[in-house]
Parts: structure tokens; C-alpha cells; sequence
């Protein structure tokens, strides 16, 4: 019994669509950490920079003292005496982060898209070389002027034989 549920198991856990999944959360977790590395390391300094040297992880509205009194004016400080807070500044960094995940994803999938119309057009079908004949309705060359099963002429045959093939 144990051994056809671990056998039932292992095929369920090789399919190629668990290992993808599992990959992908992979990255997408190493992918997270250089996205927040990006918004707090990289795109957050010259903002607070340029707002007066602003450090968006410390806006906050306080909502109260410390659970013994202390007046707090960091997220840090919050933290440390347990202070009620409104920590807005974290929500603007966690909204930048997200935006510019979003950013990342949209051109990894634009990229993506490019590569695999690229791949379609190289696919594309071959140009059809038979027509069936408008009379007899056999499998003749496209470019026949005269079937070679009834032996109609088709010379005076309509444009839209020509262009469709199978349409009378």
C-alpha cells in the first residue's frame, strides 16, 4: 500500500509542470530579493534625495506613546517600545517594489512574445502547390491550365479559383 502511494507520488512530483512550477518559484523568490534590493538600495535614496533627505522606511504617523510612555519618532523606535504606528513610508516602498516588479514582468513578456511570434513566422505553412479542379473536382497542379482528369480548360478559370483552392 505504502509503496504504490510513494510510486503514485513520484509520478505525480516528475511531471513537468511540478518542476516548472518549482523553478519558477525559485526565481521568482531570487528575482524578489533583487527587486527589493533595487527599490531600497538603488531607486529609494536619490528620491528621499531629492524630497530632502528623506528615508521613506521611517515615514510614519504615530499613533500613540510606547507601552511605557516613550515617545517615538522612527519605525526602528515602534518597533522596539511596541508604539501603535501608521508605517505609510514602508507602504510606498512596497508599492515602488511591486511597480517595478510589474515593469520587469511586462518587458520579459513583451521580450518573450517577440521571440516566439519570431519562431511562429519561421513555422508559417508552405504555400499551397494543388487546386482541385472546378468541374471534376480532382487534386491538380496550381498552375495547370487544363485538368488532367476531365480535361477542362482552365485557362479562362476565375481569379478566386486561382486564389482559393477548393472554392467554386
Amino acid at each position: 500500500m505504502f509503496g504504490s502511494w510513494m510510486k503514485e507520488f513520484k509520478t505525480f512530483a516528475m511531471r513537468g509542470n511540478v518542476i516548472d512550477l518549482a523553478v519558477g518559484v525559485i526565481i521568482g523568490g531570487a528575482f524578489g530579493q533583487i527587486v527589493t534590493s533595487l527599490v531600497n538600495d538603488i531607486v529609494m535614496p536619490p528620491i528621499g534625495r531629492l524630497l530632502g533627505g528623506v528615508d521613506f522606511s521611517d515615514l510614519i504617523i504615530v499613533l500613540g506613546k510606547g507601552t511605557n510612555g516613550e515617545t517615538v519618532t522612527t519605525l526602528t523606535d515602534a518597533k522596539k517600545y511596541g508604539a501603535p504606528v501608521i508605517a505609510y513610508g514602508q507602504f510606498i516602498n512596497i508599492v515602488l517594489n511591486f511597480l517595478i516588479v510589474a515593469i520587469c514582468v511586462f518587458f520579459m513578456i513583451k521580450v518573450i512574445n517577440r521571440l516566439t511570434r519570431k519562431n511562429k513566422a519561421e513555422e508559417a505553412p508552405a504555400k499551397p502547390t494543388t487546386k482541385e479542379c472546378p468541374y471534376c473536382l480532382s487534386v491538380i497542379p496550381l498552375a495547370a491550365v487544363r485538368c488532367g482528369h476531365c480535361t477542362s480548360d482552365l485557362s479562362g478559370e476565375t481569379a478566386a479559383v486561382h486564389a482559393e483552392p477548393g472554392r467554386h
